[in-house]
């Protein structure tokens, strides 16, 4: 199986290993290390890595564009500067849901403007209010995102977003997620093979191979479920819980992967654990919320996605448990105003996280030309 890591019974993630970098016992809480990104300008002409690493993200860059013309998706321009961050739970609603910890924003002055502004941490949101021009059904964005956390082994302070949203229902959303994905593993196997066997044997490219053959195919669980396989894997009493609170980190992630065998589609999380634009699974008791999140093999989740809040009702019963200001998300809470909104879905795709999985990578920034962590903005 295609898998960077490995959980360990005693909670260690291992690193496996590939072409280029050795096995490593335990990655969990490894330190970004500024002083080596700091020197990539040496490390460019020294390492022929880093050209094979610059093809194949010019290839993901041309596959995600082409795939989301093949179905229609229009590319938008937005601002990297908002008031309205996607997951506000970590600013506004904190006591009232302190286990969502989703994101925390990077703030700034704007001018001479009262208010701080935030570094958009997901184009989500503007891309909902795009959907409302008329005629448009489908609309994608690669940008930028900025989340005030440290950054460790499979975490960026700045990352980069493919994201999705379109007038679609969460079982074709999740169909075009994976689609996307298919397409850039197909592509890169067709135009960049020789790059991608810089760090993978021929064993590696022809599970890749499966992989995007078969992505149609990836196992699908439910939270619950999840939980389920977990405690009977290690008996530990915190996976009866129905929570995310302590119980569903990395290593879960990539245990869950080792059960299954391979790429896993976790669907329906705790409702009020997940950011608060994504809709209620009807009928659902305990609440759960209509989302996916796709786990790479062996790895962490790559893609995060949902339905949307339906209802002017529904946003609004959120905005009271969120502590949403509704005076900086009146354009959001107008959406649902609108006579002829249309529910939609959408996804966001991780760039540098799918790179590291796909390259069976030690640690993110080995993957990133430029990253950027909490301890150091060079080069």
């Amino acid at each position: 199986m295609i898998r960077p890591y490995t959980a360990q019974d005693d909670r260690r993630i291992t690193y496996n290993g590939n072409k280029i970098f050795p096995s490593i016992d335990n990655v969990v809480g490894s330190d970004f290390p500024a002083s080596e990104v700091e020197e990539r300008v040496r490390q460019f002409k020294e390492n022929t890595m880093w050209g094979h690493i610059a093809r194949i993200n010019h290839r993901i860059n041309v596959s995600a564009n082409d795939f989301f013309d093949s179905i229609g998706a229009l590319f938008t321009t937005l601002p990297l500067t908002t008031r309205m961050i996607s997951s506000p739970g970590a600013v506004y609603g904190k006591e009232a849901i302190s286990y969502t910890s989703d994101t925390s924003p990077v703030t700034l002055r704007w001018f001479d403007l009262p208010k701080r502004a935030f570094l958009a941490e997901s184009s989500q949101i503007y891309l909902e209010l795009a959907l409302m021009q008329h005629g448009v059904d489908q609309v994608y964005s690669v940008y930028n995102s900025f989340r005030k956390e440290f950054a460790d082994e499979t975490h960026l302070s700045e990352f980069h977003h493919i994201e999705y949203e379109g007038k679609v229902g969460q079982d074709e959303n999740e169909r075009i997620a994976l689609g996307l994905v298919g397409r850039i593993i197909n592509d890169l196997l067709n135009h960049n093979e020789e790059n991608l066997a810089f760090f993978l044997d021929e064993s590696k490219l022809n599970e890749l191979g499966d992989l995007g053959g078969n992505i149609a195919d990836v196992s699908r669980i439910t939270y619950a479920e999840a939980m389920s396989l977990l405690y009977d894997d290690t008996k530990d009493e915190i996976y009866k819980k129905f929570t995310m609170d302590g119980t569903f980190g990395s290593w879960e992630e990539v245990r869950l992967t080792q059960i299954i065998g391979g790429m896993v589609a976790v669907r329906e999380y705790p409702l009020l654990e997940v950011p608060f634009y994504h809709a209620i699974k009807k009928g659902s008791d305990p609440p759960v919320a209509e989302n996916t999140d796709i786990i790479w093999p062996g790895y962490r989740e790559t893609i995060g996605s949902g339905h949307r809040v339906r209802s002017k009702e529904e946003l609004e019963r959120k905005a009271e448990i969120f502590d949403l200001p509704k005076e900086d998300y009146k354009p959001y809470l107008q959406t649902r105003e609108l006579a002829d909104y249309f529910p939609s879905s959408g996804f966001g795709l991780g760039w540098e996280r799918l790179l590291q999985g796909l390259l069976e990578m030690p640690f993110i920034w080995s993957a990133v030309q430029f990253p950027r962590g909490h301890n150091t903005l060079k080069p």
